[in-house]
Formats: structure tokens, C-alpha cells, sequence
């Protein structure tokens, strides 16, 4: 069996692409975790041996639960797992599991966030942090660091991923922070569309911009989950250009409430997780 058709198969389990009546009771059975391995196995390496540290930021805009008399509440709320806890969380059990919140009653605030920590490090195989805010908090939007790669003008005809197209340019060692708005890839399962934005930061020799656009851009028709796609971005630019730093991180659009911003790094710890104007 390959690793395509195991990553499938279990992916299938979950209720992606299925009509699902929604839980109005607390239910953290819901959750749906996916080995992260399976994934990685393609990529040549394990949990033991990651070529990079990194958190999974995912943003859930669809947040309510009842106070203990019954009100309402509202937020927005950050979840923050670690690249190396064993499984990633299928989307829509993440949506299906905070919307059972909607009609349970909670004595507090901090009862839920408690509840979140507890339900998803239990699913996810490691530590969650939480960060929960208003929903009329003031927000400020921002902009990627570094330079476009978006003004190319180039002739484009990959539309999976090939990561022959990536190139150095020269032997010229240079330091610097790109990024494009033209990520696209599709859900494993289902095949929906999955738009992101990307930033390649890395010290060492100088990639061939255009390369790395068309590179990019080859996701297009590629099923892969959203976490899956950093990470060979991250592996495919260290093996074909072998930067001596290197960082990728995406932002990408929300989906049934949710957006997930994934970022690889094999020498920072922490970025500037600053939500764009599309998100």
C-alpha cells in the first residue's frame, strides 16, 4: 500500500465531505486526529528527527458557548499546536467540536479555555495554548515581510507540485524574506480549494526567484492538507537549494470559521503572526 493511498484511507474516516448534523452538547469525542507521520514518511524523516520546530496557528472566528445562566458569549479565539505533537486535527471535527460548546452551559471563561487546552493536547498528542479575545477587540491588519515574488513576469505550466523547478541562482550568499499570495492547493479529501499566502525567509545561497515562484504556484492541483503542504515546501527547498537557514510559513484563508497558519523553522522560534487583510 502506498503512502498516498494509507493517507487517504484514514483521512476518509473522518466526517470530511459528509452531511453532518451539528452537536449543541459538549462533545470532544468529535475531534478527529490524523497521525502526522504518515505524511512525513514521504518526506524522510520522523518525530525524532524533524529538520524544523514550528506551531500550527489556527484562528476560530465561530465562537460561542452559554454562561452559567444561560447567556451567550462570544469570542475569537487562537489555538497554537506544536509541529511536534504526534497528529494534526482534521478540520471540520475541530469546527463540529467547538461548535458543541454552542448550547452547554459553563461557569466560566477559563473553564473553557481549561476545556480546550485538555481536549485538544489529549487529541493532538501535545501541549495547546489558547488565546481568547473579544469579538470587537481592535485588530490590526498587516502585511507580509520581504519582497513579492508576485510581479514576476513568468510563463507558468506546472500545476503539481515539481520541486525540479527550484534553482539557485548563483553562488552569491545572501539573507532575505520572500513571499507570494499565489499558494493554492486542495483538500486531501474533499478537493475543495485551499488559498494561502506564503513567506520564505532563509540565509544562504540565492534562489532563483523565478524558480521558486513557479515552484509555488505547481500546488495548484495538489491534495494535501494544509500543514502536509509546509512542510514539503520547507523540505523540498532545503534538499534542492540547501539554504543554511530557512523558514516557511503560510497564512491561509478561512473555512467554515476557521483559518490555519502553519510556519516551519530550522533557526526562529517565533514570527510575526499578523492576519491579512483576505483572511
Amino acid at each position: 500500500m502506498s503512502n498516498t493511498t494509507k493517507k487517504t484511507s484514514i483521512a476518509e474516516q473522518s466526517l470530511l465531505g459528509q452531511n453532518t448534523p451539528y452537536c449543541q452538547t459538549y462533545n470532544p469525542e468529535l475531534l478527529f486526529p490524523i497521525p502526522r507521520q504518515e505524511n512525513r514518511d514521504e518526506l524522510g524523516f520522523d518525530l525524532n528527527s524533524l529538520p524544523f520546530v514550528g506551531l500550527d496557528i489556527w484562528t476560530a472566528y465561530e465562537i460561542s458557548w452559554l454562561n452559567a445562566k444561560g447567556k451567550p458569549q462570544v469570542a475569537i479565539a487562537e489555538f497554537a499546536f506544536s509541529a511536534d505533537a504526534p497528529n494534526l486535527i482534521e478540520s471540520k471535527s475541530f469546527k463540529l467540536y467547538l461548535n458543541s460548546f454552542n448550547g452547554s452551559r459553563f461557569g466560566s471563561e477559563q473553564e473553557v479555555i481549561s476545556l480546550w487546552e485538555k481536549d485538544l493536547s489529549a487529541a493532538s498528542g501535545g501541549e495547546v495554548s489558547v488565546d481568547i479575545r473579544p469579538v470587537d477587540a481592535e485588530e490590526y491588519l498587516g502585511k507580509l515581510p520581504g519582497d513579492t515574488l508576485d510581479d514576476l513576469d513568468i510563463e507558468v505550466d506546472a500545476y503539481q507540485v515539481s520541486p525540479e523547478l527550484l534553482h539557485c541562482e548563483s553562488d552569491e550568499q545572501v539573507s532575505e524574506t520572500l513571499h507570494s499570495h499565489l499558494l493554492k492547493s486542495n483538500c486531501l479529501v474533499t478537493g475543495q480549494p485551499d488559498w494561502g499566502s506564503v513567506v520564505i525567509r532563509y540565509e544562504g545561497s540565492k534562489i532563483e526567484r523565478e524558480s521558486l515562484l513557479k515552484y509555488l504556484i505547481s500546488f495548484r492541483n495538489h491534495n494535501e492538507f494544509h500543514e502536509q503542504c509546509v512542510e514539503r515546501i520547507f523540505t523540498d527547498i532545503q534538499k534542492h537549494c540547501m539554504p543554511e537557514k530557512l523558514t516557511v510559513y503560510a497564512r491561509y484563508l478561512r473555512r467554515g470559521g476557521l483559518d490555519i497558519n502553519p510556519y516551519r523553522s530550522n533557526f526562529e522560534d517565533e514570527f510575526d503572526l499578523t492576519r491579512l487583510s483576505r483572511q
